[in-house]
């Protein structure tokens, strides 16, 4: 039908869908930045951010089978909330993710400008990151089909580089007990709650499958299935990573790898001193953040559909291209606002910023998933209100400097949303 996406990823697709969104700056970077505030505490982080990243998956998971179109939460407020929430949640879910493909493109950039040893300043790093920005830009703007083959090639060479450095983490320097022990023992409560709030936007990709949910074949079973079984390899990646890095480097010195060109993981893999493993890594951790970025590009643009649709933004961004069936209008601009974002060229702020922005966003969700029918409830009510708190709870454990022009953003969305609707009325 005119003007409808087409529904085309079945469970093989959206499980690859969604770890192409995971696996890649959350791991390749965002691992090294929570190090820096936790220390080896990382690794209570990890645990904590994905048991809220569960909670979270499943409400996502049940409102995409109860209501299963392009928006994620932004439709989902509207739904089952009212168009204050649903506004708020698709103005907090273009900022975060805008935010976090911003951060996955200045992190590509920086390791291929590491492994060519190459230190020109920000400058370059950022003209650099603007061109991969238009590359895959070009990429979605093409449609699904071809974005969803682009990214299964690209998640096989991910999860290949990442085997292969633990492997060899594992057999030089053991099984890595010593950061376990040090982790139940020398860490403070707030620092792991920071950290936990930096880890938990590197698991919530998963989202990037129930945003997609007007192009998946069979919602009702497609979508919560690909959510757990993501979920459930990506934790365990997760775990492993941080252990063989922290193994590797000690949490000092790992922590200080984003620094720079930010490329911790090549820097870990430079450490170990096995030949072509730093290499390997590179090509592992360019191709993750262009999964991310290939996936964050199809989420955002969709999203800007949905908000297009109810005039929440201009409505022409609501336009399908009948050739490629593709919201190119909305790729473009989301395109744009990923772009003025890489020009700071910060990657912890930008990663942080997200932090905070996504957790808001994801408050909304376990807010909607409270309000469903019994009817369409898959999983028992504790799962959104455990995910509503935690939260709310870590949202505001981020520096102050972060969640005040959080706030103030907020408050800038909601009079827009007044002021549209205002207009609507008198139309």
């Amino acid at each position: 039908m005119k003007g409808e996406l087409q529904r085309s990823i079945r469970t093989p697709g959206a499980i690859l869908m969604g770890l192409g969104s995971i696996v890649g700056t959350g791991i390749f970077v965002s691992i090294a930045i929570a190090t820096q505030i936790a220390g080896t505490g990382v690794i209570i982080a990890i645990v904590i951010a994905a048991l809220l990243a569960i909670c979270n998956g499943l409400s996502s998971a049940q409102l995409a089978a109860a209501h299963p179109v392009s928006g994620g939460t932004y439709e989902y407020g509207y739904r089952f909330l009212n168009s204050w929430f649903g506004f708020t949640a698709g103005w907090m879910f273009m900022t975060a993710k805008s935010a976090s493909a911003a951060t996955a493109v200045l992190g590509c950039a920086g390791y291929i400008f590491y492994a060519f040893n190459i230190h020109s300043g920000r400058l370059w790093l950022v003209a650099a990151g603007l061109t991969i920005l238009l590359f895959m830009t070009i990429l979605v703007s093409g449609g699904i089909s071809r974005s969803n083959f682009a990214n299964k090639v690209i998640v096989s060479i991910t999860l290949a580089g990442l085997g292969a450095l633990i492997i060899a983490g594992f057999i030089l320097y053991g099984v890595p007990i010593e950061p376990i022990s040090i982790a139940l023992s020398d860490t403070s409560l707030s620092s792991i709650l920071y950290g936990s709030a930096l880890m938990f936007v590197a698991y919530t990709g998963y989202g990037r499958i129930a945003t997609l949910g007007e192009e998946v074949d069979e919602p009702g079973k497609t979508i919560p299935r690909a959510i757990i079984l993501a979920m459930g390899v990506i934790v365990l990646l997760y775990l492993l990573v941080s252990l063989t890095a922290l193994n590797v480097m000690g949490s000092d010195a790992f922590g200080k790898t984003v620094q720079g060109e930010a490329a911790p993981l090549m820097i870990v893999a430079q450490a170990m001193s096995v030949p072509a493993i730093g290499t390997i890594i590179t090509i592992a951790a360019v191709t993750a953040m262009l999964g991310v970025l290939l996936n964050l590009i199809l989420g955002l643009s969709r999203v800007l559909l949905g908000m297009a649709r109810r005039r929440d933004v201009p409505f022409i961004l609501s336009k399908i291209n009948p050739n490629t069936k593709s919201p190119v209008a909305s790729v473009l601009v989301t395109s744009v606002i990923i772009a003025i974002l890489v020009m700071s060229g910060d990657i912890v702020f930008t990663w942080s910023f997200s932090a905070f922005t996504v957790l808001i966003y994801y408050a909304i969700t376990n807010l909607s998933a409270l309000n469903l029918p019994a009817d369409l409830r898959l999983y028992p009510r504790i799962i959104p209100v455990s995910g509503l708190f935690g939260c709310l709870f870590l949202a505001f454990w981020i520096e102050p400097r972060i969640w005040i022009p959080g706030l103030i953003l907020i408050g800038i969305g909601l009079v827009w949303h007044a002021l549209a609707q205002r207009l609507q009325n008198a139309d």
